[in-house]
C-alpha cells in the first residue's frame, strides 16, 4: 500500500480478470428472467454496499491527511516559538540553541522530502542526536540557575519541539488498516464476477468488464494515495517548514 501506482494497476487487473471469470461462467450457463432480475438485485445492493465503504475509507484517508498537515504547521510553530525563546538563555547556551535548531529543521524538511528508506534512516538518527543535544542545551543552564523565572519557559518550548517530532511521526504511521483494503477488494471481486456474469450481451459484457475495473481502480489508487505519505501524487510539503528555515538562515 505504499505504492499508489502499484495499487492502480493490480486492482485493475484482478478487477478485469474477476469480470472476465463471471463472463466466462455466463457462457455455460443462460439466465432466465427471473433469475436474472434476482442478480441485478444483488449487483445494485453490492455496488451500492462497495461505495458506501469507498465513502468512509476515502474519509478516513483524507481526515489523515489533514492531520500530517496540521502536524508539520504545529511542528514548524514549536521549532520558531523556541528560537525566540533561546533568547532567555545565556548568550553562548542560546548562540548554541539557535544553532541546533536550524541543523534540526533542516532534518525534519528532509524527513518530509525523503523517499529512499536508507537516507530516511540516517535523517532519523540524525534527528534523535540532535534532540539529545538540543535537551541537553536547554537544561544545563536550567538546572545551574533553577530560581531564575524566565528559564523554565525554554525548558517548556523545547519540551513541545520534541513532542511535535513524535505526534508527526505517529500521524505518519497511522495509515488505513489492512483490513479494510482487503474488505474492499473483496467486495470488489465478487461485484465484478458478478456484473460480467450478468452482462446480457457480449459487447456490453466488454464495455462492463473495462469500465467498472478502471473506476474502481482509480478511487482505489486515489485512496492509497492520499493515505500513503511518502509516494504517489499527493502528499504533504513542509511548506511551513521550509518557509521557517529560510527566514532563521537569512537571519
Amino acid at each position: 500500500m505504499n505504492s499508489p501506482y502499484f495499487v492502480l494497476f493490480l486492482s485493475f487487473v484482478v478487477l478485469w480478470l474477476s469480470a472476465r471469470l463471471g463472463a466466462e461462467f455466463r457462457k455455460q450457463q443462460l439466465l432466465e428472467d427471473d433469475l436474472r432480475h434476482d442478480l441485478d438485485v444483488v449487483v445494485g445492493a453490492t455496488l451500492t454496499l462497495l461505495g458506501l465503504i469507498i465513502g468512509f475509507t476515502f474519509s478516513m484517508a483524507v481526515s489523515r491527511y489533514d492531520q500530517r498537515k496540521n502536524d508539520e504547521e504545529a511542528e514548524a510553530n514549536a521549532i520558531s516559538t523556541e528560537y525566540v525563546r533561546a533568547n532567555l538563555l545565556p548568550d553562548a547556551d542560546a548562540t548554541r540553541v539557535r544553532a541546533l535548531l536550524r541543523d534540526y529543521l533542516d532534518q525534519r524538511i528532509l524527513f518530509y522530502q525523503s523517499q529512499n528508506e536508507e537516507r530516511l534512516g540516517q535523517i532519523n538518527r540524525a534527528t534523535a542526536q540532535l534532540q539529545n543535544d538540543l535537551w541537553s542545551a536547554v537544561l544545563a543552564p536550567a538546572a545551574a540557575r533553577p530560581t531564575t523565572p524566565v528559564l523554565p519557559l525554554a525548558l517548556s518550548g523545547m519540551n513541545d519541539v520534541l513532542n511535535s517530532q513524535g505526534y508527526t511521526q505517529a500521524a505518519w504511521w497511522n495509515r488505513i488498516p489492512i483490513a479494510a483494503w482487503v474488505l474492499m477488494i473483496t467486495i470488489a471481486v465478487f461485484a465484478n464476477m458478478m456484473f460480467g456474469y450478468g452482462a446480457r450481451r457480449r459487447k456490453a459484457g466488454v464495455i462492463h468488464m473495462l469500465v467498472l475495473p478502471l473506476v474502481l481502480s482509480i478511487a482505489f489508487f486515489l485512496i492509497a494515495d492520499i493515505d500513503s505519505p511518502r509516494r504517489g501524487v499527493i502528499r504533504v510539503s513542509p511548506q511551513n517548514l521550509i518557509s521557517l528555515a529560510r527566514s532563521l538562515h537569512v537571519q
